[in-house]
């Protein structure tokens, strides 16, 4: 599943291809992409991407009037394609741009979303969000009193959209092992000190990841002709049974809260 380093990525790549340039047709192949909004073609054609932003795992392009807001789940992909290209049934919105190429979203397993709103304090999945690593106000104070009653684990905690937004399974898991907290451990039972290694470490890996053009495993990769490069930096996701690069302790994985959760069971040693 694409993360807010993915996202970022995918963001910074469509201000490459296709920033003002207008929407003439619209084909919308899989209605539910777009939840059935019947309004949705006659909102946005005839208008030009003008911006390019992310919130948490969210892209928002800015529209002469309006947002689109997209969330790609798990396997959303754009292309930028010229009118030669042959769509496949995996091509669910096809957007025709002024310049005869087109932005094709595809999606094997249609669990993406893509909303047309006119402001974006109307997006409801914008408004839960947690704040993002970066903001100031993301501290050790407001972590904190996100974690002093919960009792869920920590990796649990940190995959909560609504406390630091962005962070998915193959993040949490590196930042985890980066700070060294033991995944399955309490939310309340973390310290301070703690904390803020997790903010530490959280702030470091998403900004390594961003610059990495995030990590193409498995089923995702940008398809936008970006590789993402975080995969050579992987310490602990996917590596079960290997070596830990620090202690040589052979690298576990548990399910926690049903996630994949790779862990070293010496360097996260909880003493809780």
């Amino acid at each position: 599943m694409p993360e807010l380093p993915e996202v970022q990525t995918v963001v910074d790549t469509l201000e490459i291809l296709i920033q003002n340039k207008r929407i003439v047709d619209i084909d919308v192949k899989y209605p539910p992409i777009i939840d059935n909004d019947v309004n949705f073609e006659s909102n946005v054609t005839n208008q030009q991407f003008k911006s390019f932003d992310r919130k948490g795992k969210f892209l928002i392009l800015g529209l002469n009037d309006g947002y689109l807001v997209i969330h790609l789940r798990m396997e959303g992909k754009f292309y930028v394609v010229n009118q030669e290209h042959t769509l496949d049934k995996h091509s669910h919105l096809v957007f025709h741009l002024d310049d005869g190429q087109r932005l094709i979203y595809h999606d094997v397993r249609k669990f993406g979303r893509i909303h047309y709103v006119k402001q974006l304090d109307k997006h409801k999945g914008l408004n839960r969000l947690g704040l993002e690593i970066w903001d100031d106000k993301c501290n050790v104070e407001y972590l904190s009193s996100s974690t002093k009653r919960r009792t869920i684990a920590i990796k649990t905690l940190l995959l909560d959209q609504s406390v630091i937004s962005g962070i998915g399974n193959i993040y949490a898991n590196e930042i985890l092992f980066d700070s060294k907290i033991d995944p399955k451990l309490k939310s309340n039972q973390l310290t301070d000190l703690e904390l803020e290694r997790i903010l530490i470490s959280t702030k470091e890996i998403l900004d390594l990841a961003i610059e990495q053009g995030g990590t193409s495993i498995r089923s995702y990769t940008s398809q936008l002709g970006v590789t993402g490069r975080f995969q050579q930096y992987l310490k602990v996701h996917g590596r079960d049974g290997q070596p830990c690069l620090i202690c040589n302790e052979p690298i576990v994985k548990e399910q926690v809260n049903g996630r994949g959760t790779y862990f070293c069971p010496k360097c996260q040693k909880s003493s809780k």
